[in-house]
């Protein structure tokens, strides 16, 4: 089966890293304006996904979601978790590390769309 997100080893680490640090985790890309447009990690209970965000899938053990219209966009691709050089969203856990969190993409095939699971909303 193939998943509709996943993340590079670098990334794994480093919410391996923020774990340690500060326990459970999860991830919301909003979109939008400002840090909506980048993956955001934040403590699990610390924010509240709203009715209109999707759970993609997890990474590293935390729940990774999409907003909606996010997803319409992105729901014939898979999403890729990155690590790269930078300070990350102003909210998110990253933010002043050094490296942060982004996302790349890549077209699923017809034979993986065919395969996927559905998607639960929040």
């Amino acid at each position: 089966m193939v998943d509709r997100i996943t993340a590079t080893e670098a990334a794994l680490q480093f919410i391996d890293e923020l774990r340690t640090d500060f326990g459970p985790l999860m991830f919301l890309l909003s979109g939008g304006c400002c840090d909506g447009s980048v993956p955001n990690c934040y403590k699990v209970g610390e924010i509240l996904p709203g009715q209109t965000m999707i759970l993609l899938g997890q990474v590293g053990g935390a729940d990774f979601y999409l907003g909606h219209q996010e997803f319409q966009y992105y729901e014939n691709s898979q999403l890729i978790l990155d690590v790269r050089p930078g300070n990350g969203g102003d909210f998110s856990l990253d933010c002043g590390r050094g490296k942060a969190f982004v996302t790349q993409s890549r077209l699923f095939s017809d034979t993986e769309l065919a395969a996927l699971k559905p998607i639960d909303s929040a």
